[in-house]
């Protein structure tokens, strides 16, 4: 399965924007996870099939209410035993 390393910049901690990611990636039936980092940024990993992963990417880039999105970096991964669930991580 296709997995995608996204890092998301602006206005995205403090806002609710993990627990928004982690519930419109169970919704769309994503797995991966999701934590904020010690830049600000959030970052995330989501696996699934191009169409739903492209589907999520436009939901970070809305985000939560009081998130305010300046960029999102891709990055394929290929990072191994990702949870079928999809977790949220604690700050790096």
């Amino acid at each position: 399965m296709p997995a995608l390393r996204l890092r998301i910049f602006g206005r995205v901690q403090g806002v609710g924007y993990r627990a928004f990611v982690a519930d419109e990636a169970r919704r769309i039936g994503l797995g991966g996870w999701v934590r904020n980092r010690a830049d600000g940024s959030v970052e995330a990993v989501v696996a699934g099939d191009d169409a739903t992963i492209a589907t999520m990417i436009a939901a970070c880039r809305c985000g939560p209410r009081f998130a305010a999105v300046e960029r999102i970096e891709e990055a394929p991964c290929e990072e191994a035993g990702l949870p079928v669930e999809f977790a949220i991580r604690p700050t790096v």
